[in-house]
């Protein structure tokens, strides 16, 4: 392959290939699910078919073999000389929050394409087989819960998982499944879809989607560790309804405070995990009083909110999440309201393998990148990957104004540092 050298400020000489590929997908992905404000790409929805066409046209163009999984998932191959041997895996997600940012997921996606593309263009064959995956269903924003597409390749979907509705549309999401493609007859049972033995590595490229890069100044970070996460998509907290003028405060059973005193002493218990050297954090990211009934002559007799603690320890996440649970029974019976939680929603914490981050670090220093360690505050499908026994491992890309919105800023130069540090990583794993 002939290589044009793109000479960065500092010193990385970026691939002309690679730009063409990723600045051609990322306005094809744009133009096809940008809703106005951001782009759209709900998990098992025709938008998030639509980018898995697009990328899949594009690959095979390429002149490379690709093919749907019983997962309704996308799989781009570059076959190896010895293809008995595990294959090596990656890629990431190409669903997206409502009106999110194009990056989230699609880099990861991008990246892989972009390695073997560069590999089938130079002809050099690997030994184990390579294969790129667009996953399906990584966002919980549609159904609550998240990997869904990684999940049910290794069986791990339950019923209930399965009978989860769309709050917009009504659908479960074993029927939504069902509409692209999925088979349902597998993962109703929890069969897997993917034999984890055959996988000898999962790496998965994806843009930081906090500000630890952008605020340090580097174009990519080799990640450590994903945390892990306990949520309630809904926790009710029921009182009384009343006249704001007529109920003094001894006889009130008031749902609005009642919550601001619940989430105040979180935040003070979370304060505290963070003096004593803990990993974690707490979000309530959906709250509100119903609409159809309140007003601000009434005393507010339900609140809706939801429930997230993430850490990477496992130990972390059992032990605020008691703290919760006992504060709202506490709360509870000193303001005369009861705390009604729906079912409990959880993803596992998970390590990177230390082999793969040694590999990666090495491949950065020999671009002359920097090789900096990051911690993982989102979830990825790595976890997934590495909770089945598959050694995994992630590269993250600078990307400023953080993500699941549209203002995402990745700049095409450090996702192609980014694909740099991939390739070369995964060419002397395959070799």
């Amino acid at each position: 392959m002939s290589v044009a050298a793109i000479e960065r400020p500092n010193g990385f000489a970026g691939n002309a290939e690679d730009r063409a590929l990723a600045e051609a997908l990322f306005d094809a992905l744009k133009q096809a699910t940008g809703d106005g404000i951001g782009i759209t790409r709900e998990a098992y929805g025709p938008k998030e078919s639509e980018a898995l066409d697009i990328v899949e046209a594009r690959a095979r163009e390429l002149g490379l073999a690709t093919e749907r999984d019983a997962g309704a998932n996308l799989v781009m191959t570059l076959e190896g000389s010895e293809p008995d041997l595990p294959f090596l895996a990656c890629g990431s997600h190409l669903d997206s929050v409502p009106q999110g940012g194009n990056f989230d997921g699609a880099a990861g996606v991008i990246a892989g394409l972009a390695v073997i593309a560069g590999f089938r263009a130079e002809g050099f064959v690997p030994r184990r087989t390579i294969k790129v995956y667009g996953l399906r269903g990584e966002e919980s924003s549609r159904f609550g819960r998240a990997y869904m597409g990684s999940s049910a390749l290794f069986g791990k979907l339950s019923a209930a998982d399965l009978a989860v509705k769309d709050a917009r549309a009504g659908r479960t999401l074993a029927q939504c499944m069902a509409d692209v493609g999925v088979d349902m007859g597998r993962v109703s049972k929890g069969e897997p879809l993917l034999d984890p033995t055959a996988v000898f590595a999962w790496i998965e490229l994806h843009i930081e989607q906090g500000p630890v890069l952008v605020a340090r100044d580097l174009p990519v970070g080799i990640v450590t560790g994903i945390r892990g996460n306990i949520r309630h998509r809904t926790v009710e907290c029921v009182g009384e309804a009343g006249h704001s003028g007529a109920v003094p405060r001894w006889l009130r059973r008031d749902a609005v405070f009642a919550t601001a005193e619940l989430i105040t002493h979180l935040d003070r218990h979370w304060r505290t995990l963070l003096e004593r050297g803990r990993d974690v954090v707490v979000t309530s990211g959906v709250f509100g009083t119903d609409p159809q009934e309140h007003a601000i002559a009434r005393i507010p007799g339900r609140v809706n909110f939801s429930f997230e603690v993430r850490s990477q320890s496992r130990e972390t996440l059992e032990a605020f999440y008691d703290l919760f649970l006992s504060e709202c029974g506490m709360i509870g019976e000193e303001r005369g309201v009861d705390f009604k939680l729906d079912r409990r929603l959880e993803a596992e914490p998970a390590v990177m393998d230390a082999g793969w981050i040694a590999r990666l670090k090495t491949a950065a220093r020999d671009l002359g990148l920097p090789d900096e360690e990051i911690p993982s505050g989102a979830g990825h499908d790595s976890a997934v990957f590495a909770n089945a026994g598959i050694p995994s491992a992630m590269l993250f890309v600078r990307n400023e104004h953080g993500s699941h919105n549209p203002h995402e800023a990745m700049e095409i130069d450090d996702l192609l540092a980014g694909i740099a540090v991939m390739r070369a990583a995964i060419r002397e794993a395959v070799r």
